[in-house]
């Protein structure tokens, strides 16, 4: 019984992630991963991108979802704190490893607000 609220909340989380992945795909992305998750050790926190798409451009996209029912206390994007984004960074580092020469890169928000969806391209810079 104390797992139905985790449960609900990783559905919730899957929706929201299906929903910008339409949205970023519609806007001519393509996927090229999904949920990229790095662990750092039992006492450590990794790092998560809940997407990696391709612009039309070359530049690969590291995506960061996020969605709220409201947007009470600045809302889904208002959400993203610096230690978020460094586990961002520290995912997407160990993501381009595995090229010799990485192509150009950026971070993305796609912020869900009571069902509105919004693309914040440049969200922010790897620190």
């Amino acid at each position: 019984m104390e797992f139905t609220g985790r449960r609900k909340t990783k559905a919730i989380g899957d929706e929201a992630e299906a929903v910008a992945l339409a949205h970023l795909q519609r806007a001519g992305l393509t996927l090229v991963e999904r949920n990229y998750r790095v662990a750092r050790g039992p006492n450590a926190r990794g790092g998560e991108v809940d997407l990696i798409l391709r612009d039309r451009d070359g530049t690969l996209v590291f995506v960061e979802v996020r969605s709220r029912a409201s947007t009470d206390h600045g809302g889904a994007a208002a959400s993203i704190g610096a230690a978020k984004r460094q586990r961002l960074v520290l995912a997407a580092r160990h993501y381009l490893m595995r090229w010799s020469s990485p192509p150009p890169c950026r971070f993305d928000v796609v912020a869900i607000d009571a069902g509105r969806v919004e693309w914040l391209r440049g969200a922010f810079e790897a620190q």
